[in-house]
């Protein structure tokens, strides 16, 4: 069992990086790409959310205390979670199609979806990624990986708030509706 509760959690994370690879490599051309600075921008407080939940060992001194206990119904709370938030990514995932891109991109024939999980949120695959970190967190119980939490969601929102001035400029008509209709990676809220 104690292998189980080592490996369950970087298992289904695994297993999602092969999907994503898998599935991100029958996309359209691209038109338009963000520049490098822009990219930086939000893929470092990402690549260290990345490493405070990856590498929970390190000595990080206040953020290696535990602040929850590692019960059963604590992991498997984690897990269920975990699941959920791989659904909804490959669910978003699905429903973007050709026009996904893990960089901010405008594609040839760029199409503005809202159906499926796009008509609840205007950024699913976010809030599928932040179940994920908050799961992941969870499971591992200490202060680092609601640290790294935090900062996937940084990281996600400056990238969406590049996102939505690109297609509030492809779709200057639609976008502004979807953006009063629908709430960016909290249904109803936020």
């Amino acid at each position: 069992m104690r292998m189980f509760y080592a490996y369950a959690v970087p298992a289904l994370w695994l297993a999602w990086c092969i999907y994503w690879w898998g599935a991100g490599r029958d996309v359209k051309p691209v038109t338009r790409r963000e520049s490098a600075a822009s990219r930086a921008g939000h893929i470092l407080p990402l690549v260290i959310a990345v490493m405070l939940l990856a590498l929970p060992s390190l000595p990080y001194g206040l953020l290696s205390n535990r602040l929850l206990s590692p019960t059963h119904r604590v992991f498997f709370v984690g897990i269920a979670l975990v699941v959920a938030g791989l659904l909804f990514t490959i669910w978003a995932r699905l429903y973007l199609g050709r026009n996904w891109s893990g960089v901010v991109t405008l594609k040839e024939g760029h199409q503005l979806v809202e159906h499926g999980p796009y008509r609840w949120v205007r950024h699913p695959i976010y809030t599928g990624l932040l179940m994920m970190y908050l799961a992941t967190a969870i499971t591992l119980g200490h202060g680092a990986g609601f640290s790294g939490l935090l900062l996937a969601f940084a990281s996600f929102w400056i990238k969406l708030n590049i996102e939505e001035k690109l297609m509030l400029k492809q779709f200057p008509d639609r976008y502004p509706t979807y953006q009063r209709r629908v709430k960016r990676i909290m249904p109803f809220v936020l």
